[in-house]
């Protein structure tokens, strides 16, 4: 026979049967000794939920899942009673999240929804852009192309840039303001031609 763990408290039969408590008891210990850890339990949520507007019903949740539990045995130590039930209830809602039934998926081809998959003429207006792109790095001049290259690919701030290229700050920021308005020129000037 398994020893009942000590987080019960003896109000059931500790051999093992089935008495239930009435639904005074568990309401007297739940307003007792869970509704003044409230405070506790919604700080564990918040920190824990990434969805804020779900907090209110995990609450709920965890509520009725301590009273259910109470309603056969009443723990012994409510705060890690609730919070062990708080923890597997986001266990349980982050796995039924992830899961995707087979059916859903298997059907996917009959749902008839437009894919996003890019068509040829997408693919013509992309490489014309990159073309137009790389014409206009090559016009740049090599501090300018330098600067862009570091700021905008690789994440460099201007103080990094700066200590790289051996210039100054404001040399950084002139250099990457120029460049941006050669780079958008093009742009500028296919649209504004649209325009007439």
């Amino acid at each position: 026979m398994a020893k009942t763990p000590e987080i019960y408290r003896g109000n059931a039969d500790p051999h093992g049967s089935d008495a239930r408590m009435t639904a005074s008891d568990v309401e007297a210990w739940f307003v007792r000794e869970v509704l003044p850890l409230e405070a506790m339990l919604m700080h564990f949520l918040h920190r824990n939920w990434r969805n804020k507007d779900e907090i209110e019903d995990l609450r709920q949740d965890v509520y009725a899942r301590v009273c259910d539990a109470a309603a056969i045995q009443i723990p012994e130590k409510a705060k890690p009673f609730m919070l062990a039930t708080a923890r597997n209830l986001l266990i349980d809602k982050m796995r039924h999240e992830q899961i995707v039934p087979i059916d859903a998926a298997s059907d996917i081809d009959s749902l008839d929804i437009a894919v996003d998959t890019p068509g040829p003429e997408r693919g013509v207006i992309a490489r014309d852009v990159l073309r137009k792109l790389q014409s206009a790095l090559d016009r740049l001049s090599s501090n300018e192309r330098e600067v862009i290259l570091l700021r905008r690919v690789e994440g460099l701030s201007r103080a990094e840039i700066a200590a790289r290229l051996g210039l100054t700050e404001r040399q950084v920021s002139e250099h990457l303001a120029q460049g941006m308005r050669a780079l958008a020129a093009p742009y500028f000037r296919d649209v504004l031609d649209m325009g007439k």
